[in-house]
């Protein structure tokens, strides 16, 4: 049963999505709301997709499609299309996570949905969005990241091109701000009765979520004397985020006895009480810098020394240490190592293996002190069709002549 706790309980969502986009709805589940996927005969290959695999399922669907249910329908088909509009007809929201247009093309399009119910919200979620030269390449993941600029080629040593390791962004953002909006679209739906259209293109959000950089390169392009850089620099106007501290020190990397730390005393405060807590007050004497953004770039003395006092201890006393003497100082983890942080045990307790199949993070927010818990785990190819069905009024007679007029195609529900 829904948890009437959770604060999108009573939400219900027509969810038809396939792969990563998926997402979109995954924030929704874990917050309450009761997330129906819709699959097509045979079930959405997010189950065949990425490594690794858990008992012979991918990660991939295990994450994504946690505290949601499963129905398969056939939307090429009249009867499957009339199932899916009395599903709408019950629904505060439909998701679509493919090509733009793909629900358009079955006669599922926004206007046929809001005939079915007038409140109703569609929120389409695709790479490049519904409009643009790029709106209807064939894309993945990792291309809304080159496209927003926010992963950069490298090269090996033979000469060979690639992309290093980083995290994606647009395949998370993007399923993040479309279940911002969708939320909001539902509240004001509920309100005036009226629903909304909301899209998302994943390469939107990679590069909203790097708007620092991107409006800097902007705010470039005006005069010098109307756009500068920061008075500690002599207004010098440097690269924005981390691509302009290559040469910081006092905002920097170092390597301690037994990993890595990032230093942060760019506050000329925060610069004294470190030189004063390690019993170097000399160093701040001699380069006390400005009040505020000062990295002491390119002093290479001071980062040689500073590299030696950081070998002295390891990364787990250094940020004791930050603590104690109020300056910033965080660990350099690693996403294999990060598990074993204090700080990650303490605020991303494991969803366990026993319950969802793979271990897995929570929803990275707290509510009432804790991380809202999966209602199920993800779900095999119309698994909860009757359920479903049920809810919306088809008693077994109905169901049964579906299944037989290929409604929910030939796999055996």
């Amino acid at each position: 049963m829904p948890d009437a706790t959770k604060p999108l309980a009573g939400v219900r969502v027509v969810d038809v999505s396939m792969l990563g986009p998926g997402a979109l709805t995954t924030q929704l589940a874990d917050l309450g709301a009761d997330v129906t996927k819709v699959e097509p005969p045979g079930g959405d290959y997010v189950r065949r997709m990425v490594w690794p695999f858990i008992e012979g399922v991918s990660l991939l669907h295990w994450h994504i499609s946690r505290g949601k249910r499963s129905i398969e329908i056939d939307l090429r088909t009249p009867e499957g299309v009339g199932v899916f509009l009395d599903l709408v007809r019950s629904a505060d929201a439909v998701v679509e996570a493919m090509r733009p247009g793909a629900l358009e093309r079955r006669g599922l399009g926004y206007e046929a949905l809001k005939v079915a119910n007038a409140r109703i919200v569609l929120a389409s979620i695709s790479g490049y969005g519904a409009s643009g030269p790029y709106r209807d390449l064939p894309s993945h993941g990792i291309a809304y990241d080159t496209w927003a600029g926010v992963v950069a080629p490298a090269t090996d040593e033979d000469g060979f091109t690639y992309l290093p390791e980083h995290a994606s962004i647009g395949i998370h953002a993007g399923p993040l701000y479309g279940a911002l909006t969708l939320v909001s679209a539902i509240l004001a739906a509920r309100e005036t009765g009226q629903g909304r259209h909301v899209e998302v293109a994943q390469s939107d959000a990679a590069a909203a979520m790097d708007w620092m950089r991107i409006e800097t390169y902007k705010a470039y392009q005006r005069p010098e004397d109307e756009v500068t850089g920061n008075p500690s620099d002599n207004y010098e106007r440097r690269e924005p985020g981390s691509g302009g501290m290559r040469d910081a020190v006092r905002y920097q990397v170092y390597a301690t006895s037994d990993g890595h730390v990032l230093f942060m005393a760019s506050e000329r405060r925060f610069w004294k009480n470190f030189c004063a807590g390690v019993g170097r007050i000399d160093l701040y004497e001699a380069a006390p810098g400005s009040e505020y953004a000062d990295h002491a770039r390119g002093n290479l003395k001071l980062r040689d020394e500073l590299r030696t006092i950081f070998a002295t201890r390891t990364t787990a006393e250094w940020v004791t240490f930050g603590g104690e003497v109020d300056t910033p100082l965080s660990p350099v983890n690693t996403p294999r190592s990060i598990e074993t942080d204090p700080q990650f045990v303490e605020r991303l307790p494991w969803l366990p293996a026993e319950d969802l199949v793979a271990d897995e993070l929570p929803f990275p927010v707290r509510l009432d002190g804790r991380n809202p818990v999966p209602s199920r785990r993800a779900p095999k190819p119309g698994q909860d069709t009757a359920e479903i069905l049920g809810e919306i009024g088809y008693d077994e007679a109905r169901i049964r002549d579906l299944r037989d007029s290929g409604a929910f195609g030939s796999t055996d529900n």
